[in-house]
């Protein structure tokens, strides 16, 4: 019975990771974790606040811990072997865990930079927040160090080489899930009250979150739209479908992007075959939304 209400309990707990990665002269690593909800049977004669606070310290640190070894660490190993190679990187991983990040050798000319970052409360929060921290990163040490950006989520793998072949002035990656589908099917955000809205008849393709990239410039001026876009959703209480991705894609209707990756970029294993991808670049990890989501 206890371990019943144990997996509960482990359930509600949400702990996210995004990585992203700047390659040439800088690759940036990116984490956020936060707590959605801790539900705890509490004991008679114990204060519930002081037992809630143990038992969420305790619990939470040891699943960050866990998804930072689930992930990055093979996230970092498979890049050194497939992204970039014989370039110049640099690694920013953004983390509020930054002792938790795991020790990878890297070659000649690879660099790891780890900075603290502030727990959000939800895991929508966590999505949403990237595009303001990665702008104020591009206005900062980041900015100066890289010519080129790819920012990707961490609960992925490296599977083949991932090129200057995937450069341009902007890139967006067509998500595999939706390449296929007609239009009209695509999950773009259809509230008109949202920023981030694409009406009946607009928009092109789906863009993928997990993988986007371009010029410093560029990304300037992507992630400063979609931050205001969505603290304009924030104020007015309310929020995008897919949350950034909805934003992203916002974006990238309004200013078409140079290069646009084939899915094959950024693949998922859960789709199966599919005689046109060849050659997956980057391949999903599963999920575990039943864990960190629920």
């Amino acid at each position: 019975m206890a371990l019943k209400e144990g997996l509960r309990t482990w359930k509600r707990i949400f702990w996210q990771l995004i990585l992203l990665g700047f390659g040439l002269s800088g690759l940036l690593l990116y984490g956020l974790p936060i707590v959605r909800h801790l539900e705890v049977l509490i004991p008679m004669g114990v204060c519930p606040s002081a037992r809630m606070a143990m038992l969420r310290d305790n619990f939470t640190g040891l699943l960050r811990l866990w998804y930072l070894e689930k992930y990055l660490a093979r996230f970092l190993e498979t890049a050194e072997q497939h992204f970039m190679v014989g370039q110049r990187v640099v690694y920013y991983v953004f983390t509020e865990l930054p002792a938790a990040v795991p020790r990878v050798a890297l070659g000649p000319g690879r660099g790891l930079r780890v900075e603290r970052v502030a727990r959000e409360r939800r895991w929508q929060d966590v999505s949403m927040q990237r595009m303001r921290t990665l702008h104020e990163a591009l206005h900062g040490r980041l900015g100066r160090e890289a010519h080129f950006v790819f920012c990707m989520d961490v609960d992925q793998h490296f599977r083949s080489s991932f090129g200057p072949e995937a450069l341009a002035e902007s890139v967006a990656q067509l998500h595999a899930w939706h390449y296929h589908r007609p239009r009209w099917l695509l999950p773009y955000e259809r509230d008109a009250r949202s920023a981030a809205a694409v009406a009946p008849g607009e928009g092109d393709f789906y863009y993928h979150a997990a993988v986007f990239g371009g010029s410093v410039a560029a990304l300037r001026g992507l992630t400063e739209h979609c931050a205001r876009a969505l603290q304009r959703d924030r104020e007015r209480g309310l929020e995008a479908r897919w949350h950034d991705e909805s934003h992203l894609n916002k974006f990238f209707w309004l200013h078409k992007p140079a290069k646009v990756l084939s899915p094959e970029f950024c693949w998922s294993p859960d789709i199966g075959w599919r005689a046109e991808i060849r050659r997956p670049r980057l391949l999903w990890a599963p999920k575990e939304y039943a864990l960190v989501r629920d």
